[in-house]
């Protein structure tokens, strides 16, 4: 069985309001992963039911950052792939996102705002599928800060980790998606919780990374949680249901346990960055397995 999802299949935003705020699903491109790295200890005849293989046995997953228009700033979490990186490195993770310069950038311009509107940018953590947009490299070679007037956040120790290089993480982080950040001084460090603007605030939910970081955005009676890689499509749901990327397995079965926890009781809106056709859904309240009613 195999998949032929490319980025002509997505639209290249999907907006609603949450509260008072209005709120994009971005689908900044799509790459291809193995699937047995990303389900972990599940059985591939199990997996493969969610999202099927191709003849590499790599699945086909989103790009998808969320932009969040508040009365107070223009959000945007996470920037996907940027443009930086080789052929033989688009190849070996089938990263399909061009646009101008990025199809992020055109995902922006889809939602009704121009990029260099961004007033905050956070990071949920510094893996190049998640931070490679916080660059752009020019014509001529030169990388610069993509977003040069948006403040920059991410956890402290994320930031700190990312440097460490040893074998098992080097090849996620490239150090141009986040040093030339720092050089630009648009870094915007925090330590915990915290919250960003009035209605948005990162939560930890450690397990994928040590530092590893969630959104909540919350306006009126409405909240929405952007889970990145703690579950990083729908299908991600069940709880040992983990990724063989993670680096603290265990860590990420409770920071799941939590977050299911608190979206039953929230009625919370889940926006899920990889998932390759569902960007967001609500847990089903009928069902005691966390079983999404898409939205």
């Amino acid at each position: 069985m195999g998949v032929t999802t490319t980025i002509v299949d997505l639209p290249l935003s999907r907006s609603m309001d949450l509260g008072g705020f209005r709120i994009h699903a971005l689908e900044a491109g799509l790459q291809r992963l193995d699937g047995g790295a990303m389900f972990g200890v599940v059985p591939k005849p199990l997996w493969e039911r969610r999202i099927p293989a191709d003849a590499r046995n790599r699945i086909p997953l989103a790009l998808r950052c969320l932009l969040v228009e508040t009365p107070d700033a223009l959000v945007l979490i996470d920037t996907g792939a940027g443009n930086k990186d080789d052929e033989k490195f688009r190849e070996i993770y089938g990263i399909e996102n061009e646009g101008t310069p990025t199809r992020l950038e055109d995902a922006i311009r889809h939602a009704g705002h121009d990029p260099a509107e961004i007033d905050i940018l956070i990071s949920t953590h510094l893996h190049f599928d998640h931070a490679g947009g916080n660059t752009l490299r020019e014509p001529d070679g030169r990388i610069r800060p993509a977003f040069p007037r948006a403040k920059h956040y991410v956890q402290k120790g994320e930031f700190e980790f990312a440097h460490i290089q040893n074998e098992r993480i080097r090849a996620s982080y490239l150090g141009d998606n986040y040093d030339p950040v720092e050089e630009a001084g648009l870094w915007t460090f925090v330590e915990g919780p915290a919250e960003i603007v009035p209605g948005v605030e990162v939560i930890p939910t450690p397990g994928h990374t040590p530092h590893h970081q969630s959104v909540l955005v919350r306006s009126e009676d409405r909240v929405a949680c952007f889970l990145a890689d703690v579950m990083p499509t729908s299908a991600h749901l069940p709880l040992p249901w983990i990724m063989g990327y993670d680096l603290e397995p265990l860590v990420t079965l409770e920071s799941k346990r939590d977050l299911i926890a608190a979206a039953r009781e929230e009625d919370w809106l889940l926006v899920f960055e990889h998932d390759p056709v569902v960007p967001w859904g609500r847990l089903d309240p009928g069902s005691e397995k966390p079983r999404l009613r898409q939205e």
